[in-house]
């Protein structure tokens, strides 16, 4: 089982505690069940991956707040970092595209 954190049932990407591997089904408890993903890429520590398709445009949200929006579609189980999240919380040279 991966440990993967959610803190709020608005967010839309959880955080993996343990670095994980392309093509690892992660399941992730929420009010309405389990949401159950295969991750697209290598997810490395600490870091989030998309629990549904997010449109271009999105608000990414995490921990029950906007962290920025996604610059292109993303989608189910993909990394979700700053090559496609802009704005926001992120480190201060992210550019919105």
């Amino acid at each position: 089982m991966v440990n993967v954190l959610m803190i709020d049932e608005t967010d839309n990407v959880a955080t993996v505690l343990e670095a994980v591997a392309s093509g690892t089904k992660v399941s992730v408890a929420t009010a309405g069940g389990n949401v159950d993903v295969v991750v697209k890429n290598d997810i490395p520590y600490g870091h989030k991956f998309a629990l549904g398709a997010i449109a271009r445009g999105t608000p990414v949200r995490k921990y029950g707040s906007s962290i920025g929006d996604a610059l292109t579609d993303i989608a189910a189980g993909e990394h979700v970092h700053m090559h496609n999240v802009a704005g926001g919380r992120l480190r201060g040279d992210a550019t919105r595209g």
